[in-house]
């Protein structure tokens, strides 16, 4: 979905792309020290919509695996490959994943009968840079993400688009109960982002139920999220996140919107290594 953080399901290419990659991290780990490098691995569900502004939901697995070096390259199932500086109170992340995609057809966790006829946005390389910055307990956090042109020839769903999200974040508990993180973010996107994902034009019309709606770059969404964490032991934990986004502007605005009211529900059990 166009303005969701989760991702169930994987692309082919990108399950090539991290094969290929890990492989070449394991063989670089013989000239490192077993302690410098980081092992993690997810497995859980998630209640999401089917498709950003639908009113139908799905329940999906939601597996991970993320490895991190000692040099700051990281392979995460979730962004893909790419490299991470961490300071004190600040942060920079730099990486190569793959987009969501939006089936026009209900197909296993993904898409919608009721988007027949809009077409089926592919999923294509994204490049991405996020960056943090800590004061005191509140942290803010810009994530830009550019997504390379899929089909030069349609439009609808084939261009590149560019997508921003600005948050703040600060932890509300920590305790023998675990750890309890909120958020509040904003979501902009550019006039190909949100046409690829919100609008309907005069042939996209023409083959489904929706009438035509053009659409403009800029805010997309405001959201929240919570985030509940609990470690078991040195290695084994269990986190649940809720998140929450409302669509806003010529998103929400949209004939395929359903429910400008988006929420999500992920519970994982996470075993560190």
């Amino acid at each position: 979905m166009g303005a969701s953080n989760f991702h169930p399901g994987a692309p082919m290419f990108r399950s090539l792309c991290l094969s290929l990659t890990s492989c070449g991290l394991l063989l670089l780990c013989d000239s490192s020290q077993a302690d410098d490098w980081r092992y993690s691995l997810r497995a859980g569900a998630a209640s999401v919509p089917r498709y950003s502004g639908s009113d139908e939901r799905t329940v999906a697995p939601a597996l991970g695996a993320k490895i991190v070096s000692p040099y700051g390259v990281f392979l995460d199932t979730d962004k893909g490959v790419g490299w991470a500086f961490d300071e004190e109170d600040f942060g920079l992340r730099v990486y190569i994943g793959a987009s969501d995609v939006r089936k026009d057809r209900k197909h296993g966790f993904k898409g919608s009968d009721e988007l027949n006829g809009m077409g089926s946005i592919k999923s294509r390389p994204v490049l991405g840079l996020d960056g943090t910055y800590q004061m005191g307990p509140i942290v803010l956090e810009a994530s830009f993400e550019h997504a390379l042109e899929e089909d030069d020839d349609n439009r609808d769903t084939g261009s590149a688009w560019n997508r921003l999200k600005l948050s703040l974040s600060m932890p509300f508990y920590e305790g023998s109960h675990g750890k309890l993180m909120g958020s509040l973010n904003s979501q902009f996107g550019d006039g190909d982002y949100v046409r690829t994902w919100y609008g309907v034009s005069a042939a996209q019309a023409s083959r489904s139920q929706f009438r035509a709606h053009d659409t403009h770059g800029g805010l997309v969404s405001r959201g929240a999220d919570l985030t509940w964490s609990l470690p078991l032991d040195e290695q084994w934990s269990v986190s649940t996140v809720l998140a929450v986004q409302y669509l806003a502007g010529d998103a929400a605005r949209s004939p395929i919107v359903e429910r400008r009211m988006q929420a999500s529900l992920v519970g994982q059990v996470v075993y560190a290594f």
